[in-house]
């Protein structure tokens, strides 16, 4: 079982109809972040928020007529279910989308809507992955694999025929199952085969690296715990792997902090919401500045499903890390016009008042205090050393939160 440069054309052929090219953006930002030339492939602005358009609509248009009519199941964290729900649904084919009990609502509810039917089992994706196949013998349904199939690998590698087409020296890669680099690494070994493939993986599920490691496709040997859902599969591929062994040049490996600011800048420098998993390349990206200097860099941004809740706790970390959001507590005599003074204080310093709690019933807060918590948006990491010192010079003492 192999994929071809043939079979990626083929897969690019049949995508016609649905597939919306998604052109590189130049960045000037990043390019000097990286004192390189950076260009992004934004496919979250694909049909279904990600890349797995491609794969899931190849795989169902090749379905045999008997395969069409006894359906189709897949285990997905979201972003693949997503595709297969759309794609089957354009086909006039049935559907079962297994996913995680914890997967993202947003996720689960935008499945949902594509029309097809949505079964909840399993806390990780190893779990829905063996109920979906359980699922299949009952029914005698085609599985569908995120990643491990040669269909949807062909389907993936229609976006490496793309940024072949418009160059690339370094194409950095999200990887979770890696169905999507060995397509990307297919179509650039044929058509740009001095472009380097760089894979970028979450710390909380390194599959890529575990699996070259020990020279064969590999399970992670610890839990599974990433905010780049769409990554944590837990496990590569094995045709993923065969694909891609000697064709990776290397792995960038980051953690959740590390892609929650990826998020950020796309967000606010890019305009391109992305999700864990979609910023993963531009965290690795930034990882591994050093090999990228002077180089024309594609980074690929793999989706933008990203969970509201998870946002704003990304976007409250980012603002903490870079000074624009301080949050401290401090224990004031509980008696008129204390807060006040502090509020005016602060007010004159240039700083606005975000959130605020006013407790004087807590156990460990003395009769007659009260434990003041705030949060402020401020202009950078001077100007919260200056609020510093200027309520300690004051009298305050003050306590900063982690």
């Amino acid at each position: 079982m192999t994929v071809s440069i043939a079979d990626i054309e083929a897969a690019r052929a049949r995508l016609a109809p649905v597939l919306k090219r998604t052109p590189l953006q130049h960045s000037a930002t990043l390019s000097r972040m990286l004192e390189a030339e950076v260009l992004i492939k934004p496919e979250n602005l694909q049909k279904t928020g990600s890349f797995k358009i491609r794969g899931a609509y190849n795989r169902v248009m090749a379905l045999t007529a008997e395969q069409a009519r006894r359906g189709v199941v897949a285990a997905s964290a979201g972003n693949h279910g997503q595709a297969l729900a759309y794609a089957a649904t354009a086909a006039g084919v049935k559907a079962t989308i297994v996913m995680p009990e914890t997967a993202a609502i947003a996720k689960v509810e935008a499945t949902r809507s594509y029309g097809q039917t949505v079964v909840l089992r399993g806390v990780n994706y190893q779990e829905a992955r063996r109920a979906a196949d359980q699922l299949c013998q009952q029914t005698g349904a085609t599985f569908v694999d995120a990643y491990d199939d040669p269909w949807v690998i062909a389907g993936q590698g229609t976006a490496g025929l793309e940024i072949a087409e418009e160059g690339a020296d370094a194409v950095v890669v999200p990887v979770g199952g890696g169905g999507l680099i060995a397509g990307v690494t297919v179509a650039l070994a044929a058509r740009a085969p001095h472009a380097v493939v760089i894979g970028a993986e979450a710390a909380g599920s390194p599959q890529l690296s575990t699996s070259l490691r020990r020279g064969e496709a590999s399970a992670v040997d610890r839990p599974v715990e990433t905010i780049a859902d769409g990554l944590a599969t837990g496990r590569l591929g094995v045709l993923p792997f065969e694909l891609t062994r000697g064709r990776v040049h290397d792995v960038a490996t980051v953690d959740d902090f590390e892609i929650g600011e990826a998020v950020l800048l796309l967000l606010e420098r890019m305009k391109l919401l992305a999700e864990g998993a979609g910023a993963t390349a531009l965290a690795g990206a930034l990882k591994l500045k050093g090999q990228l200097k002077g180089k024309r860099v594609v980074v690929l941004v793999s989706g933008g499903n990203i969970d509201i809740n998870l946002l704003d706790r990304i976007i409250g970390h980012g603002l903490v890390k870079a000074g624009r959001l301080y949050r401290f507590r401090m224990t004031l005599p509980d008696r008129p016009v204390e807060l006040s003074r502090v509020l005016a204080l602060i007010g004159a310093l240039g700083a606005n008042v975000r959130a605020i709690d006013h407790d004087r019933t807590q156990r460990d807060v003395a009769l007659g205090a009260a434990l003041v918590e705030l949060e402020l948006e401020t202009r950078g990491a001077d100007h919260i050393d200056l609020i510093r010192r200027e309520l300690k010079s004051h009298g305050y003492r003050i306590e900063d939160e982690d």
